[in-house]
């Protein structure tokens, strides 16, 4: 599985365009306390139902709390022939203890 940290995906988010799909499976009252700007929601027991909104095309880096969820939702759709999936090592905790610390950490 390709991994990346939150300080590189920092820089691709403040690079200039292509950015990668942002997909986080967390369920709504995790995206109500923090999140990414500009991301996709949705949660990891919706995948299934909802693969048609994604694209096997895009680059999509997978992000959830601590990068376990993601890590199987990428699992599961590696299955499905997704293959340029990327997941954010240590989640959301890592991005608000190493990039934005005033994110909510729960």
């Amino acid at each position: 599985m390709v991994t990346m940290t939150v300080h590189t995906l920092s820089e691709r988010l403040a690079a200039p365009d292509p950015k990668p799909v942002i997909l986080d499976v967390r369920e709504a009252w995790e995206l109500r306390l923090c999140a990414l700007p500009g991301t996709q929601h949705i949660p990891m027991g919706q995948i299934p139902a909802r693969i048609g909104e994604l694209s096997p095309q895009d680059e999509t880096v997978v992000v959830c709390h601590h990068g376990i969820r993601s890590a199987r939702v990428i699992g599961f759709l590696e299955g499905q022939g997704f293959t340029r999936l990327i997941n954010l090592t240590g989640g959301l905790d890592a991005w608000a203890r190493e990039i934005d610390p005033t994110m909510h950490k729960y």
